[in-house]
This record gives C-alpha cells, structure tokens and sequence, in this order.
C-alpha cells in the first residue's frame, strides 16, 4: 500500500512540475477552442535560446572534468544512447500504427537524459553518504548529444528508404505513413552520408553542438550566467505550451496505439536502467568507477529528456506527434526512473558494495 501511494505521489508530484503543467495547459485551452498562438518566429528563437543554453553547460561541464577519467564512463554513455535509440526505435515502429518518426523520436528521449531525475539521483546518494565523481554531469552531454543524433539519423534514412522502395512507375515518389521497420537492408553508404551530414546542419543539433564547442573551447561562463540561465524555465515554459497545443491537436493520432507507448513508458526505464548498469560495470571493471558513479550511470540510461529532447524533436522531427513522445516519456517514464533509483542502489550494494 505505501509503494501504490509512493506512485500515486510521484506523479503527482511530476503533472505539477512547471514542464507537465504548460504542456497540461497548453492541452487544456486547444480543447476549449482558444485562439492562442505563438507566432513561428517567435518559437524559433525560444528553441535557439534553449538549445544554445544547454550545448553551452554541456560544453563548461565537459571542459571542467578531469579527461582520463572521463573517457571510459564517456564511450560508455556515449554507447548507451545509441543502443537505447536503435533498439527502443525498433521495438516502437513494430507497433502497428506507430510512425518511424513517433517511434524514433520517443527513443530519442528515452536515449536522452533528464536532468531533474538525474539530480534526484545525485540528492539520493548525497543523503546515504555514498560517494561519486565529480564528473558526473559531465557524462550528460555524451549520452544526450548521441541518442538525439542517433534518432534523427535513423528517422530520416528510414523516410529516404520508405521513400525510395514506394517509387511508382511514372518516377515519382510517396512517403508512407505506416508503421515498420527502419529498412537497413542494402545499406547505402552514400545515402548514409548525406543524411549525417544533413542532421548536423539542421537548426537542432547545429545549435547544440554549437553550444557545446563555444562551452568547450571558450569562457562562456558570464553570458551563460547572467543571459540563458536566467531566462531557461521561462523559456521551456513557452515551448511546453505550444507542444501542448500542438498535442491537442494530435491526440487523435494517438487513440489507437496508446497501449504501445503506454507498455514501453512503463517498463523502458528499467530495462534501459539495467542496460546503464551493465555498462557502469564496464567502466568500473577497467578504471575503478565508483559504486555510486555506476548508480548514476543506470540513472541516466532510465530517464527521458525533458529538456534538450523535446524542442530538438520538434525542430529536428515536426512530423512526429509530440502526444506520444513527450507524453510516454515525461508523463510516465521519469516517474518510473524515479522511483527505480532505490533498486539500482540496492544492486550497485551487493554488486560491487559501498
């Protein structure tokens, strides 16, 4: 009975965090007919703002950390992203009625990392007393940057290929809405180049990976103090209103394969938790990782990004539904990494011991 009301409060307790509660509100007045709209030009510059702020912390985080030490736990966030954004996409698009572009870019947050349950992480080992590196949130960036990328790769080849298979024999060409596969069959190298190529200079990633070299290379310290870290939740605040509205918009896209996000919502952090464990070993194995690092580590891999995730994808992806993304993995997956951090402590104990 206390574990139903530890759950009950959790959620909660998220659905009143201010990025459930713009989205929530932004739902709330689509479905009463409101007129309300931010302008386009508006939207861009609130998602560059947000992008650039969190490339830019990234990169500071980064630059700050002691760089042997860092290199092992890096590869392996690094590979934890991808693994989760190429497995998880998959598992999504087999769902009859799950898009690519849904199925990638819910993987994509689930590949990304959130930084409240993170820090919750962090706040939980603080209070046992249980020691970690210094560089942990230095791993963020490596994690994060890799599922996002991987995600917009994979949506976008998988379009080209749907694209190039439905080809009529007039010459033209259609795009198929469906469900399936991502189509890595005859892989062509080429095709694959242009799609990186072409992911890296799209507004999104530019603008991350922008942030991150200027927070690496340069002392950006007194801009991101005083500028972006002022403005972000007011800013967050802003998009999660209009991928509200925009999931309102939507909602009926989703009535069909709700169970789909609804099952892997659910049981995604833990299975993605464990993975992160794993490679927490790993790195324990080969460089004296801590306990508490390989904690934080399963952490990461079990939570979504509700940060830097979702106006990446709605720059990056705008055909995905921001319904099942946002609302499989703000809405029920960082909850589940939540009240998971006890079991993953629990096994870093009996596993390599505190």
């Amino acid at each position: 009975m206390d574990i139903f009301f530890e759950i009950i409060t959790t959620l909660a307790a998220q659905f009143q965090k201010p990025t459930l509660a713009f989205l929530m509100g932004g739902m709330l007045i689509a479905a009463m007919g409101s007129k309300l709209e931010v302008p386009e030009p508006v939207y861009k510059f609130v998602v560059l703002l947000l992008l650039l702020k969190v490339g830019l912390g990234a990169g500071i985080s980064v630059r700050s950390a002691d760089v042997m030490s860092l290199a092992v736990p890096a590869i392996c966030a690094a590979l934890l992203g991808v693994v989760i954004v190429i497995f998880g996409g998959k598992i999504l698009a087999m769902w009859r009625g799950v898009s690519n572009a849904d199925a990638m870019a819910t993987a994509g947050l689930f590949g990304a990392v959130s930084a409240s349950t993170l820090a919750a992480g962090m706040a939980m080992l603080d209070s046992e007393g249980i020691y970690y590196e210094g560089f942990i949130g230095a791993l963020y960036p490596f994690m994060d940057v890799a599922a996002l990328v991987t995600a917009i790769f994979l949506a976008r080849m998988s379009a080209e290929r749907r694209a190039a298979a439905t080809v009529q024999s007039d010459g033209t060409a259609t795009m198929s809405t469906g469900g399936g596969g991502f189509g890595f069959g005859g892989f062509d190298g080429q095709l694959a180049k242009g799609i990186i190529v072409d992911t890296i200079k799209s507004p999104a990633i530019s603008a991350l990976l922008l942030g991150i070299g200027i927070g690496l290379l340069a002392r950006p310290e007194a801009v991101y103090e005083s500028f972006y870290e002022p403005l972000f939740r007011g800013l967050l605040s802003i998009l999660m209103l209009v991928m509200g509205m925009e999931a309102w918009a939507r909602l009926s896209e989703l009535k069909k394969v709700a169970h789909a996000y609804l099952i892997y919502g659910l049981t995604a952090p833990l299975l993605h938790g464990l993975l992160g464990f794993g490679m927490g070993l790993v790195a324990h194995h080969f460089t004296g990782f801590s306990a508490g690092g390989v904690v934080l580590l399963s952490i990461m891999a079990a939570s979504s990004s509700d940060i830097s995730g979702p106006p990446t994808m709605r720059a990056a992806l705008p055909e995905a539904n921001p319904s099942a993304y946002i609302g499989s993995s703000t809405g029920l997956g960082t909850p589940v990494a939540i009240l998971s951090i006890p079991l993953f402590i629990t096994l870093a104990e009996l596993v390599i011991g505190f």
